[in-house]
């Protein structure tokens, strides 16, 4: 029989980075510019276990966590509403313009993420690990907009990633990612209420 204590040792990195996440989210759903910074503590953490898993799009992904954390803090910070009036970044939707450049360097990536990870990597899952990497990217940088379709992305994001982590067998991560699912439909709808009170 394991040692509870032994393995909870052995996994206290996955442990640490899900209740870091866990934190992000809700800070995320609630519009909190704290969300950044978690973030960003969390996606550190979880370089070193999608390394070691050898998740590696996903481990570059959490890199891009660390980067665009910053930028989300500062754009929240300091960012500015369209009608100039307040600095308070408010909800919006993603322009029809902006949707077509987003699906189009979604799309991009992915074919780049893919083929690295095929050619450079041992990855056993490229094209699955490199979907969720791509679209990540996407929704992160749409979030730090406040565009309220990044949820729609992290939904159908986290749906795949829960049988990404199942495979791998990251069980707090599935847990972890079970959540943001179930989240971020609740996020979604708590965005709408904020956009339509706005």
């Amino acid at each position: 029989m394991i040692n509870v204590l032994d393995w909870f040792y052995s996994h206290y990195q996955e442990i640490l980075g899900t209740v870091f996440s866990l934190i992000y989210l809700y800070f995320s759903i609630k519009q909190n510019i704290w969300l950044w910074p978690l973030g960003l503590i969390s996606s550190a953490i979880y370089v070193y276990i999608f390394f070691s898993a050898g998740i590696y799009a996903d481990m570059g992904l959490q890199v891009y966590y660390v980067v665009i954390s910053i930028y989300g803090w500062y754009r929240w910070s300091k960012g500015v509403n369209k009608d100039k009036e307040t600095t308070s970044l408010q909800v919006n939707n993603t322009d029809e313009i902006t949707a077509v450049y987003l699906l189009i360097i979604t799309s991009v990536l992915f074919i780049i993420i893919s083929q690295f990870l095929i050619n450079y990597t041992d990855s056993q899952i490229p094209y699955w690990d490199a979907f969720t990497t791509a679209a990540s990217i996407t929704a992160t940088w749409m979030l730090a907009k406040k565009y309220i379709e990044h949820w729609l992305i992290w939904i159908v994001v986290d749906l795949v990633s829960t049988g990404l982590y199942v495979y791998k067998n990251l069980y707090f991560t599935v847990f972890l990612y079970a959540v943001y699912t179930s989240m971020a439909v609740v996020g979604y709808l708590q965005w709408k209420k904020s956009m339509l009170n706005e």
